[in-house]
């Protein structure tokens, strides 16, 4: 059910933390030749891995359609839920509904999605179907929800501590093909009002190269109120160590929504980039007006890029000297649940990763 004339804020509604409780989350089973090489069989078990995963502590609902269907159902656990929704592509986080609640009820918003940048710099010319994503899946599934469109917006351009404050990055929000009649400000008070929140946190960048026009999904994340990870190098040489330098004076200096100062966790980036291969860029199949990869690029692989589900802490491998220092530093700030490896640069391939393939819904009394 649409909920018009009204908003979340107005309503009670805030947008939770990620740490909070949750009743499950949405995938979508890749397919698109474009973002994944080689009929997306590697990416498919990578899916399929952190599906069969998080389904042992919470919902997992993967949305297919008459071609994706036979194949998700193959390599799926049968406690995963398949939902038949036609999609363009399987950015989850990007596309499908973001969840607010009151304590009880939870309802979704509908935010307008234009592959990232629409006509001035998305990164494939049709994205009809996942527009439409995210009020499908509320309808089907009996959540109540909100219309934002037409203001412009992707679930991994926003954090949120759970307590009224807002993290996302200018390099994003105020790319000149999300909203651009709409000044800093007004973008803000939209954000307020459909996340419940009471201050927006705006970081200067995400990672370098990052085609989304960097989130900030990939570059900070709360684990808690008052608490985040930032990705981070050393190396003053890399592109990287200006964005990171730049967001870390950000947060040092401001207080969040309950007057708190930040504490800042450093997480590293890989310690190589991590580059598309030539054999890998055979693999895809780019139609006209799509953003196409190169061999040798450098891809925008963070560890800040995780899923935070009911047990576990699924945070993405590289194959790099870095990634066990990851899953430590996890480890240290999730004691509570399990932090699970996942090989992750078969995601990483089609531009995104763990987290930006996944969207939590928030656990709701009137849905135990």
């Amino acid at each position: 059910m649409k909920i018009d004339e009204s908003t979340p804020k107005a309503d009670g509604f805030r947008m939770p933390g990620e740490f909070e409780a949750q009743e499950g989350c949405i995938m979508i089973w890749p397919k698109r030749p474009g973002s994944w090489p080689f009929g997306a069989k590697e990416a498919g078990k990578a899916f399929a891995e952190i599906a069969n995963t998080l389904v042992k502590t919470e919902k997992v609902y993967m949305l297919v359609d008459e071609e994706t269907e036979q194949t998700a159902r193959k390599w799926l656990s049968n406690q995963v839920e398949l939902v038949k929704i036609d999609t363009d592509d399987a950015w989850a986080r990007d596309v499908g509904p973001t969840f607010v609640t009151n304590g009880t009820e939870i309802r979704g918003i509908n935010w307008s999605f234009n592959a990232w940048g629409g006509s001035y710099d998305g990164l494939y010319p049709h994205w009809e179907k996942d527009d439409k994503v995210a009020a499908a899946f509320c309808e089907q599934m009996g959540f109540p929800w909100y219309e934002a469109a037409p203001f412009v917006l992707e679930g991994g351009a926003i954090h949120s501590d759970g307590e009224g404050t807002v993290i996302v990055t200018e390099a994003c929000l105020l790319s000149p093909g999300r909203n651009p009649e709409l000044s800093q400000k007004e973008i803000e008070d939209r954000l307020k009002s459909y996340l419940g929140a009471e201050k927006v946190i705006w970081l200067p960048y995400g990672i370098w190269q990052d085609e989304t026009n960097e989130h900030i999904d990939n570059v900070c994340a709360f684990v808690k109120p008052g608490e985040v990870v930032l990705a981070w190098t050393d190396e003053e040489t890399d592109p990287q160590y200006a964005y990171s330098k730049a967001d870390l004076e950000v947060l040092e200096k401001e207080r969040d929504a309950k007057d708190r100062a930040f504490r800042v966790h450093k997480l590293l980036i890989p310690q190589q980039p991590v580059c598309i291969r030539e054999e890998e860029l055979e693999g895809f199949t780019f139609e006209e007006g799509e953003d196409r990869r190169e061999a040798g690029e450098r891809l925008a692989a963070s560890y800040v890029n995780f899923y935070i589900g009911n047990g576990v802490v699924l945070v993405p491998q590289f194959g790099d000297n870095h990634d066990q220092k990851a899953v430590e530093l996890l480890a240290e700030l999730f004691p509570d649940r399990q932090v699970v490896p996942v090989a992750a640069r078969q995601i990483l391939l089609g531009g995104g990763n763990i987290h930006c393939i996944t969207q939590q819904i928030p656990l709701g009394m009137d849905r135990v």
